[in-house]
């Protein structure tokens, strides 16, 4: 007998020996699956888009991956057209179970301190879709019953929705801000719109800066947000030069003494449009007062560009490189979304961004009369 537990006692010891701490396992489990179906493993540092590993689920739907990642790292399996994400580093043992019918694509994770991190962020996620999604359907449901009041019924539920993503924002917030030191927050505070928390996203670039240094993904965000930090709210606006409508050069500094509303825009921007009528009114209150537009299209077909000035009568000055987003003064000012706007004041300052209607009525209102 004491030879037997002498045996196991060894055998235990001889087990944990043999693990492999040069690499991390991936475990995983996925219901309603086919047997051999292909599995990849994508690693999101690499610039390379093809698969890393790839294996075979067995006839239960388990699959099994080893890879050497030294630091903390993001990747992705993939099966047909479901993909879940994974932060793993080497001795990481990381259990992962999913179920390929489920639509929503959720997927559990443990075994590990950052896919733990991850599963909690997935939850808190999951919860709050679920309620957008039920407000969703609410709205859907009203529409079938009453297609005659859809308006009616939008403005009635827009405030149920606007909270629950208010509320998922706000929880995703919070879990970035309490796990810094993880790439599961910097994974979460990715997840924000950059163009309604950016102030929150260049604070939190601050806050990392000093973290995985050997993460490509971490390095691009903080380049990023430095380079956001140029066009927050009290700092100067970039100077720039770009073409006018009429091919002629103009430049920010012709504007210098007046306030200007920034404007980038397109054609084919459907937000765009709709804005649109708030700023002409804008324009045309406080034209008088030393405020005017300056619109910067995306553009690139010019025709639809001036047809969409003159059927929206934008009677204000306009420019564009008819380079969408790669365009330099659009890349300059960090646009990744439109409409975006700046509101400049006559010495040149960023004094507000992306004010909309009754926002951008009630700042000029206050700042100008």
């Amino acid at each position: 007998m004491i030879k037997k537990l002498a045996y196991v006692i060894v055998a235990s010891m001889a087990f944990v020996a043999c693990k492999d701490n040069n690499k991390f396992v991936i475990n995983g489990k996925f219901e309603n699956s086919t047997p051999q179906s292909k599995v990849y493993l994508f690693a999101l540092d690499k610039a390379d888009p093809t698969a890393v590993d790839s294996t075979v689920l067995s006839d239960k739907g388990d699959f099994l991956f080893n890879y050497p990642s030294e630091d903390p790292n993001f990747f992705k399996v993939s099966i047909g057209n479901n993909e879940y994400m994974i932060i793993a580093k080497n001795g990481d043992d990381i259990k992962l179970s999913a179920d390929l019918s489920d639509p929503t694509m959720k997927y559990s994770l443990a075994g590990a301190e950052d896919a733990e991190k991850l599963e909690t962020l997935n939850v808190t996620k999951n919860k709050y879709m679920a309620k957008i999604d039920a407000v969703q359907r609410k709205f859907d449901e009203q529409v079938a019953e009453n297609p005659d009041k859809r308006d009616a019924i939008m403005e009635n539920i827009r405030p149920q929705y606007t909270k629950e993503i208010e509320n998922l924002n706000q929880e995703i917030m919070k879990f970035a801000k309490d796990n810094s030191g993880s790439l599961a927050g910097f994974y979460a505070i990715n997840l924000l719109n950059p163009s309604e928390y950016e102030e929150e996203m260049v604070a939190y670039a601050d806050q990392i800066k000093s973290k995985f240094n050997n993460n490509p993904a971490v390095t691009e965000f903080l380049v990023r947000m430095a380079n956001l930090k140029t066009v927050q709210v009290g700092q100067p606006a970039p100077a720039f030069e770009i073409n006018g409508l009429n091919g002629k050069k103009m430049s920010l500094a012709d504007f210098k003494g007046k306030y200007v509303l920034l404007d980038f825009w397109a054609s084919w921007c459907q937000p765009c449009r709709q804005e649109n009528p708030n700023i002409v009114k804008a324009y045309n209150t406080y034209k008088n007062k030393n405020f005017t537009v300056f619109g910067i299209s995306l553009d690139k077909d010019k025709v639809a560009w001036e047809k969409a000035i003159n059927t929206d009568q934008l009677t204000w000055s306009h420019a564009g490189e008819l380079m969408d987003f790669e365009g330099p003064v659009v890349k300059q000012y960090q646009i990744e979304a439109i409409p975006t706007s700046f509101l400049i004041d006559p010495q040149g300052k960023i004094i507000a961004k992306n004010l909309r209607a009754e926002e951008l009525d009630a700042f000029l209102a206050k700042t100008l009369n």
